[in-house]
């Protein structure tokens, strides 16, 4: 099929190169041309594993190109994807919708025939029903231009699995046809039995924002059981570890640690939240308000323990961060609970030195005070505390005795579980975790 992607940063380019390898001749749309020329050379605008050589074998296939051009999407595409951001609005904790509202308003002026436009991004509920009477507005080829939703649930450092071999899929549309024209785009999908809900479009924008926010809930749960853990002397890794083995519950993202971050679950929460408010059901989601406090609870917590390793006063105290993505495999680092941390002990008068194995060229960006180092033995150079924030499998494995011969403290935070507490101790270590009394 002839599909169209709007939009060409994490969701869009992932999107647009897996359809493409799926094998649909796809036309890919964004604004940034350097954006768009680093793509059509072969580069990708994320640190994704796998992705790079996705885009080169959808590149080579001859089935994956770019444009600037909004008339030759709507002239070329029977499908057109909608994968623009949706990010938090300034001052609010409802959803900026300028980027999908301007998709559609740009797109629908130029659809002259048949065809389906689909959202894919993360929206409030009723965000769709107003994009559709917004097509039904301007297209020229009037209701033959009809709208769908299929929300997206791509995890970071998981984006093709997740969108090959997804959880789940689902389809949010108004017709039948609608329906026969998203079943043929995912038929390969369909054939490997991924699991397919078909439902209306309120069901389906809800269903991300749902899901994100029993994701945070799970999370949140087990920090808020690390805060009662440190004030009575329990082990909340224990704690999990029983509570994992009852099947109602399961261990998946139970594990304490610094909390969530990125692009999604923090800003969806929010936005969940705000629509709810808006709706006169704000009292059924009142819980998520304090999901999102534990877990901007747990960052404070963290600055709390590097204070302590440090004596109290962390005035020109040496630092070492080790972590600055919001998560492993990734090198996002909106709402990066590393950074957050970071920052803030460098306005307590820290030296704050941060290594990442892939996110430093964005920290540089979005944080200048901070000091960045190009390996793990740099950054720990004269440190007197050190703090793993972001627990990539490079500083799992660092070793604490040859780790203790640069520093000049052997003062460690974990604050995210990822160290074993004995060994470190056994090298001479001062070992604090979040959760840990």
């Amino acid at each position: 099929m002839r599909l169209t992607v709007i939009g060409t940063g994490y969701l869009g380019a992932t999107h647009a190169i897996c359809m493409a390898v799926l094998g649909h001749d796809v036309l890919a749309l964004d604004r940034d041309g350097e954006r768009l020329a680093a793509l059509a050379a072969g580069r990708v605008p994320v640190h994704e594993p796998g992705l790079p050589e996705m885009l080169r074998k959808a590149l080579d296939s001859g089935r994956l190109r770019f444009t600037d051009d909004v008339a030759e999407v709507a002239a070329f595409g029977e499908v057109h994807f909608v994968c623009t951001g949706t990010p938090q609005l300034a001052g609010s904790m409802g959803a900026d919708l300028s980027q999908v509202e301007g998709a559609v308003a740009a797109l629908a002026p130029h659809l002259e025939r048949p065809c389906l436009v689909v959202g894919k991004s993360t929206v409030p509920v009723g965000t769709a029903q107003r994009l559709a009477g917004l097509l039904a507005r301007l297209a020229p080829a009037g209701a033959a231009a009809e709208l769908a939703w299929n929300p997206e649930f791509l995890r970071e450092g998981h984006a093709i699995e997740d969108t090959l071999r997804p959880s789940r899929l689902v389809l949010g549309v108004a017709s039948e046809t609608a329906r026969a024209v998203l079943e043929a785009v995912f038929a390969p999908l369909l054939a490997a039995q991924v699991p397919c809900v078909v439902t209306d479009l309120a069901t389906a924008e809800l269903v991300k924002g749902a899901a994100n926010s029993f994701l945070a809930t799970k999370i949140s749960f087990i920090n808020a059981m690390a805060e009662v853990c440190e004030a009575s002397g329990a082990d909340v890794h224990q704690l999990a570890a029983a509570l994992a083995l009852d099947d109602r519950i399961g261990g998946r993202f139970l594990k304490p640690g610094l909390g969530f971050g990125g692009g999604c679950l923090p800003k969806d929460i929010r936005a969940f939240v705000h629509r709810a408010e808006e709706l006169g059901t704000g009292r059924s989601v009142r819980f998520l308000r304090e999901v999102d406090d534990i877990n901007r609870r747990r960052r404070l917590r963290t600055v709390e323990l590097v204070r302590e390793q440090a004596g109290g006063d962390l005035r020109g105290v040496r630092v070492c961060v080790l972590g600055a993505a919001f998560k492993p495999h990734s090198d996002d680092v909106r709402d990066a609970p590393a950074l957050e941390v970071a920052q803030r002990l460098h306005d307590e008068g820290a030296r704050v030195v941060v290594v990442d194995p892939q996110a430093l060229d964005n920290a540089r960006r979005t944080h200048p005070d901070l000091e960045y180092a190009d390996s793990a033995l740099e950054a720990a150079a004269g440190a007197r505390v050190v703090a793993l924030l972001t627990e990539w499998d490079q500083f799992r494995g660092l070793d604490p005795r040859s780790l203790g011969e640069v520093v000049a403290q052997r003062a460690v935070v974990d604050a995210r579980g990822a160290l074993d507490p004995e060994a470190w101790r056994a090298a001479g270590w001062s070992v604090r975790a979040l959760g840990a009394a």
